[in-house]
């Protein structure tokens, strides 16, 4: 268990999975981009084809939305991704689509299905015309549902992972759906090089997002529960100029903590004690950052502090 303070940078080696991989990308925003740029970093030869930017838009201006309302988003998205325009609903951009599709061996799209079917890309006539090609669907909710309007925030909702007014503080399904987006093209992939055909897979971000809820259903984190607040050594508490997140769940780290809390510890039960968590919250309450990042070194606490 590493602490955020002193992780250094990975250097893990890439192993460039999908090197020798054409990935054709028609996807906008951000789960299709993000699972892209997951199959970039794992080798992949990925080449995205968007459609004119709206008129009136600055040259140079993307077809993609998230060009225009967060340019370094997009630019980290499509690092080393080939882009091109094109309008699919003409004869000039069907043909710019269908020779980038035969060369390609996944096409990872996130459209609704009738979308797919007006732009000619339903999956039986493309298998027909491009055997070894594989496809990756991003939508919001799965089959019969496809078409139905959604979003990350409404597909938290739905999997019980929305508890107050405030908004998520980041993309929790369109990011958890890219994962399982790339994980398909990995799939497929594989596929492809077992039976020589390509596949289709289908990837719902409502799924996605209710594949981050299982925790919840299960119980773990429901108030009360070891890391849903009813642990003295996982929660959030304030210290003396700012919050620290504690994870010290396993015995011997709930020891250190308790050590260096001056609490008694008994006990896994006894970090469950109204009267522990009272303790540590008024240690913890008297301790600066400072000192608290040099405690989690020197005992070998998980925590991380938090400003404000």
């Amino acid at each position: 268990m590493g602490m955020g303070h002193h992780m250094k940078p990975s250097t893990r080696p890439n192993l460039l999975a999908l090197k020798g991989v054409r990935v054709l990308s028609l996807s906008l925003n951000l789960p299709g981009p993000a699972a892209m740029m997951r199959c970039q970093q794992m080798g992949a030869s990925c080449v995205k084809l968007e459609p004119p930017a709206p008129a009136g838009s600055p040259p140079g201006a993307s077809g993609d939305p998230m060009g225009l309302y967060n340019r370094k988003a997009y630019e980290t998205l499509h690092q080393g991704v080939r882009v091109a325009t094109a309008d699919l609903k003409t004869e000039k951009g069907q043909k710019a689509l269908h020779r980038e599709l035969a060369k390609a061996d996944v096409l990872l799209t996130s459209f609704r299905p009738s979308a797919l079917t007006k732009l000619g890309l339903d999956w039986k006539p493309l298998h027909k015309l491009y055997p070894a090609l594989s496809q990756v669907a991003i939508v919001g909710a799965p089959g019969a549902r496809a078409e139905e309007p959604g979003h990350d925030l409404t597909y938290l909702a739905e999997s019980g992972l929305i508890t107050s007014l405030d908004l998520p503080p980041t993309l929790y399904a369109d990011m958890g759906g890219s994962l399982m987006a790339s994980e398909a093209v990995l799939q497929t992939v594989l596929i492809q090089r077992q039976k020589g055909k390509g596949s289709y897979v289908e990837v719902a971000l409502s799924e996605a997002a209710a594949y981050l809820a299982l925790p919840r259903n299960w119980g773990l984190t429901q108030d009360g529960a070891a890391v849903g607040g009813g642990h003295a050594g996982y929660r959030v508490y304030p210290c003396k100029d700012g919050r620290v997140a504690v994870a010290a769940l396993e015995p011997h780290f709930a020891k250190s903590l308790c050590a260096a809390a001056g609490v008694p510890y008994v006990n896994m039960l006894s970090m469950l004690a109204p009267a522990t968590h009272q303790l540590i919250a008024d240690y913890l309450l008297g301790m600066p950052r400072k000192t608290l990042d040099a405690l989690a070194v020197e005992k070998d606490i998980p925590l991380y502090t938090l400003a404000g």
